[in-house]
């Protein structure tokens, strides 16, 4: 079950529809980060620097422009790892429309899911936002201990990652408490599932189409999971 519905997720992908969404998400993606650009830039010109030749009366005006320039510096290599956080977060907001695609394309004689509501869709989005980084804080520290390394990075975000983007799927046919219990049910094949998303989540780049891989890959296990429940 787990590797058809990465093999399906993996291959839709490349549609024009999930095209669109990842083209609408980078897009807002690009502009959040440069209003924070702008936002923090002017944040330092009117707060920083002023504080600094208050403390520092005596600095020349060539260290002034040289602080202006570390900190453009330093502001750029935090935004450039802000790409993939904020990805997500805005993906996070277009998950029913993925899941939607997959169902209408591959599951189009069955019941449509229901789309979350708006804010329940926001909820979910800082919630992945949340898990993505208290996953890798965890993980981080993990690296330090011996034995551990880069397992600990695919055991915690397997865990959560399958965890949150399963529920989401189950979310759209069950209520809340009956897709936690499916999820408990099917605990290790959930998790084996994560650990795919883990591994999707580790290649730079590509790992900008995590929010969308995740939701079609987990919209066809938790298809697959249903139909085996039925004919039990």
């Amino acid at each position: 079950m787990i590797f058809d519905a990465a093999r399906a997720a993996a291959i839709e992908l490349l549609s024009p529809p999930f095209r669109a969404v990842f083209i609408k998400t980078l897009g807002l993606t690009v502009l959040a980060l440069v209003a924070l650009w702008f936002g923090l830039t002017s944040l330092v010109e009117w707060l920083a620097l002023p504080w600094l030749e208050t403390l520092l009366p005596g600095i020349p005006s060539w260290a002034g422009w040289l602080g202006g320039i570390i900190a453009a510096i330093v502001l750029a290599f935090g935004m450039a790892l802000l790409v993939a956080p904020v990805t997500a977060v805005i993906a996070g907001l277009f998950l029913d429309d993925v899941a939607e695609v997959v169902e209408r394309t591959d599951y189009s004689a069955d019941p449509p899911g229901r789309a979350m509501p708006a804010l329940r869709s926001l909820v979910l989005a800082v919630k992945f936002f949340g898990v993505v980084i208290a996953g890798n804080i965890v993980a981080l520290l993990l690296l330090l201990v011996p034995g551990i390394n880069i397992a600990a990075f695919f055991i915690v975000n397997g865990y959560l990652l399958g965890r949150e983007f399963f529920e989401f799927a189950a979310m759209r046919f069950r209520a809340e408490d009956e897709a936690r219990a499916l999820r408990k049910n099917y605990a290790g094949t959930v998790f084996l599932a994560g650990l795919v998303i883990a591994a999707f989540l580790a290649v730079p780049l590509l790992n900008l189409l995590t929010p969308l891989f995740a939701a079609a890959m987990m919209v066809h296990l938790h298809k697959a999971i249903s139909a085996r429940e039925s004919r039990r």
